[in-house]
């Protein structure tokens, strides 16, 4: 069956997938996929000859020996070494990889943007990347780096895949298709999507333009977080969670493919579409997931949990309990905590905290974050609400209230972010950001009571 809106005559799989046309439902589950009737081998992975003359190709997410090992086998039109030749270096000048420490460039602060804006210049996902941080090191695959993306038009026979990395898409600005080897995923503002290393996608604009942020994850893959007391409810359910169901072309045409690796990018001439896997199975695929599924939970009684009871995903490090990277959401909830301070406390912290706001307003500052626009608290900085947040909560009636019209999240870190030349000489940083608790009042005087 082929998309109607889809210029490139996907044939894509008709079989019913569950609930969302397009998509099987599930984080980290075996599928099994095929887009002709008969293609994908059953009983076992590598037949001396598999239907329709594909070939057989195993992805690996994890080393061999990895425990549990999350790989998908691929029957596809030619193995992937036919979507590679002979590479060229190019420059994206935006886009940098950790370590990236720039002199010139003082990280060490609070720091906070507007909105980065949209360009006269026609941009694709790969020019019109924009990195603002940088942590740990690409090479040794430990760190992140967080970027802004400014798309205003689709890749034309051009893919591209990240040896480097997966990557958590988080739009907050126009549509965009991602045409992956494994399906389509279509994302909007308050979805996300998950692209794994080593998976070949192009990037097409369905209404833009389009803006967003993108955490580029060189660690260890994301997972549910675990959720001990809370059990097996609420926070991020497995099943909201969608894989594509496999989609293939058989097109032959001159094309590009880009790859980033350690920090670079090389691009490849090609006679025809890499997207040519017409079947599937495994556990390492590309996931989008609606935001507005995500179930908060909190204090019902008192006191303000540690924002750890928000994380979406976490991607985790060497070091049990802390995070390569936590995905974390601050939207839409009730707050209901009696004789409280309900916002964000007055706090320093080992990690370091990039926030991002996709619409609406945040309760700790309420003037100044703006849609599109993030801040940066880097590790052991102290940050907090304003006076006004702060004076606001502190004598505020303390019924239930609902905290409506917002959708903030943090991309938060064991490492030291470092801003790039871009962040701190391009993007519309807020110079006064850190005046914002100059007029925080000495309230104590030596008597008792409450000031």
């Amino acid at each position: 069956m082929n998309r109607p809106t889809d210029p490139h005559n996907f044939v894509q799989a008709t079989t019913a997938t569950g609930t969302t046309e397009g998509y099987m439902p599930g984080f980290g589950n075996d599928f099994e996929t095929e887009a002709l009737p008969g293609a994908l081998p059953q009983g076992m992975n590598s037949p001396q000859k598999c239907n329709y003359g594909l070939y057989g190709e195993q992805l690996s997410g994890t080393a061999f020996t990895a425990n549990p090992p999350e790989r998908t086998w691929c029957y596809r039109i030619r193995p992937s070494v036919k979507h590679s030749h002979r590479y060229e270096k190019i420059d994206l000048p935006y886009w940098k990889s950790a370590p990236c420490v720039d002199p010139d460039v003082i990280s060490l602060g609070q720091y906070r943007w507007d909105a980065v804006p949209h360009s006269d210049e026609g941009l694709t996902w790969m020019t019109g990347m924009r990195t603002m941080t940088t942590a740990g090191d690409v090479n040794t695959q430990v760190g992140m780096a967080t970027h802004i993306y400014l798309v205003s038009e689709s890749m034309e026979d051009a893919y591209f895949f990240s040896a480097d990395s997966e990557m958590l898409v988080v739009p907050q600005e126009g549509r965009l298709r991602f045409a992956t080897e494994l399906g389509i995923i279509d994302v909007q503002p308050q979805e996300i999507a998950i692209l794994p290393r080593g998976l070949v996608y192009r990037v097409e604009v369905l209404e833009g333009p389009c803006r967003g942020f993108v955490c580029e994850n060189y660690g260890q893959k994301y997972e549910l977080p675990g959720r001990g007391p809370i059990g097996a409810n609420c926070m991020a359910n497995p099943r909201d969670f969608k894989a594509p169901i496999a989609a293939f072309e058989d097109r032959e045409t001159p094309s590009t493919v880009t790859v980033k690796w350690c920090g670079q990018f090389h691009t490849t001439k090609i006679g025809h579409s890499p997207l040519d896997v017409v079947a599937w199975h495994g556990n390492y695929a590309p996931y989008k997931y609606d935001l507005r599924t995500y179930c908060p939970v909190g204090a019902i009684l008192f006191d303000h949990p540690d924002p750890s009871i928000f994380t979406v995903l976490t991607a985790p490090s060497g070091q049990p309990g802390t995070a390569n990277i936590d995905f974390v959401l601050f939207r839409e909830r009730w707050m209901v905590a009696e004789n409280t301070f309900r916002p964000p406390w007055y706090h320093k912290n080992i990690m370091s905290e990039l926030m991002g706001n996709i619409y609406g307003q945040y309760d700790a500052k309420p003037q100044g974050f703006v849609p599109g626009g993030m801040s940066l608290h880097n590790m052991m900085l102290p940050h907090g609400p304003d006076k006004n947040a702060f004076e606001g909560a502190s004598n505020s009636n303390l019924g239930p209230e609902k905290l409506d019209n917002t959708m903030s999240f943090m991309f938060e870190t064991r490492f030291p972010q470092h801003l790039t030349g871009f962040a701190a000489n391009e993007a519309p940083l807020q110079d006064d950001y850190i005046d914002c608790w100059e007029d925080i009042e000495k309230k104590f005087d030596g008597t008792p009571g409450m000031k």
